[in-house]
Formats: structure tokens, C-alpha cells, sequence
């Protein structure tokens, strides 16, 4: 960990310019209490740094919980072993393209029936457009960096791993938020260094209305990891002929919450960051070609109890398009079963566009211990 100054630690060994500036800009926010943490996997982000940890008293800057609210990670540890996988897992990918939507905009052909959402409501109230959206998309994956995989560990036991989060409805909800608080920021004459770094102030509102919102994202999110990790299972344990689910994790990484941290009650904000409690459990991933982590907290003070969420990306995705190739592509992915036919459109989720997820791994030491290591054999992702 590097101390660059009173209101910012570094756990990141490769950070650019642009991102130390722009993380900069955020720990001098008035209302960050204490020191912004920038984890191994850093990158530029929108207004705020992804994979960064910001301390906020009275407000909460919705731009540094990002978009996608509520996205993070879910992972099954099952009774099967790699022994139990049939030979070809080609069907199995087709039964999960079947049961789990994936791509952007996507969603089931039809409105599902779900008792959590009759029962959850932002406080945002749905037309019917958005309402279709909610219940259409619960339960399927989007696109970007979220995957569907099946991996076994290092004692060759299977598990199943989602990336996802709240989907449309959250993106919706949070560009409406972002753009009240800096509506809210002119009004009040607030100066910023950047507008994506606009807050909205507790009592107020606005506030108010961000923070319902935000909880039912973040809820949302979670049930939707969970549905899509049922529905995985089911098409597991059926083509294997059995099969029972021994140990569940589901964390966020992109988020805000109010907990305690040196005597001060605080909004914690997560973007691109991991809940790391001394003994909490947490899910690391690579890249579609790399492994993924499944980790245990150290409750470390300095980086307010969190941790790197992954890889991180290296390269933008324009960036990737450029440079890399679908050949490569093709190499990196050798022994896994995954959309290979799709290779052109997934370029930009090349495993070289990340960072090396064992070099945060390593510079994790004093934030997480590695449970398990996981590779896949399987993978899913949209485009």
C-alpha cells in the first residue's frame, strides 16, 4: 500500500496518469471523510475511479456508484466433481443460452411471473415500459464483462459462477439520479472539478429518493444473480443426472452502504470494490480466460474492510477492438467450451485487455486469503 497523500492510499502498482488525477479529484471532495482507497484493479472510470473506496459523511455521489447498481458476483460450490462433467459441455451451453438471456437490452420472450417483484418497489414509480423491463430482465445476464461459467477448483470439484447486476431498470434509475444531482449541484452553486462528481446531501429530497432507489437496484441485482444461479443449477444437476449445492456466495461491487469505520458513521461507496470483513467471503474474477478467486476478508482498516473486485480492465474496449484479434482470441480460450462462433463480436472482452488478475491477487495480501482457485471449463457471456 501506498500513502500518495492524507486523502488518498494506493494498493494499485500500474495506475496511469488519468486515473491517479481523477481519484485525486474525488478525495477532494468536501464531503470525503477521511482518505480515498484505490485497489489493485483501479482503472479510469466515469467521474470516479472503478475500483476505488470512498468515505462520504451526509451525501453520496450516485456517478461513483456508477450505472450498473448493485453488480457483482455470485459462486456455487457443488458435490460434483470434473469427473461428473459429460465430455462435451456444447448442449450445456445451449441449455444455458436457453434459460439465462444474455445481450444487451435482452430479456425473457415473456413477462415472468415473480413473487420478488411484486413484493419490492423502487421508489421511482414504474410506467409500464419500465415495469415490462424489470420483470422481462430478471433472471438474464447483459453484456459487457458478465459471464455465466463453470469451473472446477484446484481439488477438482465444480462450481458455477455468475458476474451480473441490476441490469436496465438499475441503469435507468441511475442515470436519473446522476442527472438530478447535478441539477442539484448548479441550483445550489456547488463547485465541482468534475460534474460526474455531483452529490446529493442527507435530508434532503433528493437524497432521500437516490437512497430507495439505489436499495432496490442493489436487491434487485442480488435476486437477479440468484435466479440466474438457479436456473443454472437445474441445468446442470439435469444433464449430469444429480448433483446438490454445498456453499453460496453473492457479493456486490458496485454499491453504497452506511457502516462504521474509525468511530465515524459513513457512506461507504464501492465502485469496482468488494465488501472484505475479516472473514467475509468475496468472489475476485479474471478475465474469460483466466481464473477466477474465491476469497476470504482480512478486515483490513486502511482500505475501510474491502477489496479489489478483479482484473480490471488495461485496455478500453475501442482500445481492445484495435489492438487485439479474434485469433488470439481463439487461443487464449483453447480447452474451454464458450460462444466461440460469436469470437468477432467478444474481442473486446479479451483476456489481454484485462490486468493480470494473479498480480491482484498479490497485491491483495493485506486485504483478502485465497480460498479457492477456480478455472473455467465453460463459459457464457453476451454481446
Amino acid at each position: 500500500m501506498q500513502v500518495i497523500n492524507d486523502k488518498l492510499k494506493v494498493w494499485a502498482n500500474d495506475l496511469d496518469r488519468a486515473t491517479l488525477a481523477q481519484a485525486e479529484r474525488t478525495s477532494r471532495l468536501p464531503i470525503v471523510t477521511g482518505h480515498v482507497a484505490l485497489m489493485p484493479d483501479a482503472h479510469l472510470g466515469l467521474g470516479a475511479t472503478v475500483g476505488s473506496v470512498v468515505p462520504t459523511q451526509g451525501a453520496v455521489i450516485p456517478a461513483c456508484v456508477g450505472v450498473d447498481i448493485g453488480c457483482g458476483m455470485i459462486a456455487v460450490r457443488t458435490d460434483l466433481t470434473a469427473d461428473d462433467l459429460p465430455d462435451n459441455l456444447d448442449p450445456v451451453l445451449t441449455s444455458i443460452a436457453k434459460v439465462i438471456p444474455a445481450g444487451v437490452g435482452q430479456g425473457h420472450a415473456r413477462r415472468p411471473a415473480d413473487e420478488w417483484l411484486d413484493h419490492h418497489r423502487p421508489r421511482t414509480v414504474f410506467d409500464t415500459r419500465l415495469e415490462n423491463k424489470a420483470y422481462t430482465q430478471m433472471g438474464t445476464l447483459g453484456s459487457g464483462n458478465h459471464f455465466v461459467e463453470i469451473s472446477l477448483d484446484d481439488d477438482g470439484r465444480v462450481w458455477l459462477v455468475i458476474h451480473s447486476g441490476s441490469r436496465g431498470i438499475g441503469n435507468l434509475l441511475a442515470q436519473s439520479h446522476i442527472t438530478e444531482a447535478k441539477t442539484v449541484a448548479k441550483r445550489m452553486e456547488i463547485g465541482l472539478e468534475d460534474p460526474n462528481l455531483a452529490y446529493l446531501l442527507e435530508g434532503t429530497p433528493e437524497f432521500d429518493h437516490y437512497i430507495a432507489d439505489l436499495r432496490f437496484a442493489q436487491a434487485y441485482a442480488r435476486h437477479n444473480r440468484d435466479t440466474m444461479m438457479n436456473a443454472l443449477l437445474e441445468v446442470l444437476f439435469r444433464f449430469v443426472g444429480k448433483g446438490r449445492e454445498r456453499e453460496r456466495v453473492n457479493c456486490h461491487h458496485n454499491y453504497t452502504e452506511q457502516e462504521s469505520h474509525h468511530g465515524r458513521n459513513l457512506w461507504i461507496t464501492r465502485k469496482g470494490a468488494i465488501s472484505a470483513r475479516e472473514g467475509e467471503k468475496g468472489i475476485l474474477p479474471g478475465s474469460m480466460g483466466t481464473d477466477t478467486y474465491v476469497v476470504s476478508g482480512l478486515g483490513n482498516p486502511e482500505s475501510y474492510h474491502s477489496s479489489a473486485h478483479g482484473a480490471g480492465r488495461r485496455m478500453s474496449r475501442t482500445q481492445a477492438k484495435k489492438q487485439l484479434t479474434t485469433k488470439s482470441l481463439r487461443e487464449a480460450m483453447r480447452g474451454r467450451t464458450w460462444l466461440s462462433g460469436r469470437a468477432t463480436a467478444l474481442v473486446d472482452e479479451h483476456p489481454d485487455a484485462y490486468k493480470d488478475v494473479r498480480e491482484v491477487i498479490r497485491l491483495s495480501a493485506d486485504l483478502v486469503t485465497v480460498d479457492h482457485r477456480l478455472q473455467a471449463v465453460l463459459n457464457y457471456k453476451g454481446t
